[in-house]
């Protein structure tokens, strides 16, 4: 039987290879009928951020801030905190990422890092653009290459609201900020 074996190696046919080929394929096909595949699914996963936002509000250093009264087309991606004894050096630092009613992205960004950082770090190549009246507050606009962002000062900390969402759109996100 060995010797058999030893014989018929390097005697495959391209027809063995076709064949092989087909085996495989149906097992493929077999697969993919079996696997969800709905295109019409929603593709973002969204995340519970409130009671995040109430723990972190009890460990930050400064006054922590998060939305209140968004409508529900506002859907909340990303949330965490890091505070600075794990943070390796970049202070203590809050994020609260959305999908906005456009369809884009806005992050509400809180750190007590120096605010120069904070933007170099958020908003790539960001250049000063103007400013904005939101909520009885002035904030500073920045433009970046992929991004933009409306920053303002809070205690010791900066707070940064950037994405590729419109300004508008930064500036809903800012007028809920409590």
């Amino acid at each position: 039987m060995a010797g058999e074996s030893k014989r018929m190696r390097g005697r495959e046919t391209v027809r063995d290879m076709v064949l092989s080929m087909l085996a495989v394929g149906v097992v493929v096909w077999i697969g993919y009928l079996f696997l969800p595949h709905d295109a019409n699914s929603d593709p973002v996963h969204v995340v519970e951020y409130k009671v995040a936002a109430a723990s972190a509000k009890r460990g930050a250093p400064y006054p922590l801030l998060s939305p209140d009264g968004l409508s529900g087309q506002w859907r909340a991606t990303s949330v965490g905190y890091q505070p600075a004894a794990n943070s390796k050096g970049k202070g203590n630092a809050w994020h609260l990422g959305f999908v906005t009613p456009s369809g884009q992205y806005a992050a509400v960004e809180q750190s007590d890092v120096p605010r120069d950082a904070l933007l170099a770090d958020k908003v790539a190549g960001g250049k000063p653009d103007g400013t904005s009246e939101v909520a009885g507050r002035t904030w500073e606009r920045v433009q970046g290459e992929k991004s933009r962002a409306l920053t303002v000062q809070t205690g010791d900390a900066t707070t940064v609201l950037t994405g590729t969402a419109s300004y508008e759109e930064l500036a809903e996100l800012a007028q809920a900020l409590k």
